[in-house]
């Protein structure tokens, strides 16, 4: 099922924005990358937030776009519990120009890992009331795949 909702699209361009810029920016990176998160978690993420222009026109599958947002929502739960606690002594830096902004990277992880989590989950909202009103009388397509039972509680921290 193709997805070319314009409200949809507006999402999946601020999530991209906001996790460029907020949570995978180049103080932060090397960080990210010491998470154990498969090669198709981070790949499903990649192409949420940065490979926008290929779905932009052509439209989302919905499939697709259910699978990046539970890779997302692993990411959130694993950045939480293992990179939130210990994320300043992760991150070496000498006191050069750049030292202010990484400590602002830093000190903003969590309220930013927060915001991330609430587009996503606005995404995940919003995708599953399509789905529903669109399914009628079929199974809907977040059902068929069992994981997607996970994603409230991972975006929540529940």
């Amino acid at each position: 099922m193709l997805i070319r909702d314009a409200q949809i699209v507006r999402l999946v361009e601020r999530i991209g924005e906001h996790y460029k810029t907020n949570i995978s920016n180049r103080f932060l990176r090397p960080a990210l990358l010491q998470l154990a998160l498969e090669k198709q978690t981070w790949d499903n993420i990649e192409t949420l937030t940065m490979k926008l222009e290929h779905f932009r026109y052509q439209g989302f599958q919905l499939d697709e776009l259910y699978r990046q947002i539970l890779a997302s929502a692993r990411f959130v739960a694993l950045a939480r519990r293992e990179l939130l606690p210990n994320l300043r002594h992760r991150i070496m830096g000498d006191a050069g120009a750049d030292k202010v902004l990484r400590d602002m990277a830093i000190n903003n992880f969590n309220s930013n890992l927060q915001v991330f989590a609430d587009h996503v989950g606005e995404l995940y909202q919003n995708l599953l009331r399509i789905d529903n009103f669109r399914s009628k009388g079929r199974r809907p397509v977040h059902e068929t795949i069992p994981e997607m039972i996970e994603v409230g509680s991972m975006l929540s921290g529940v």
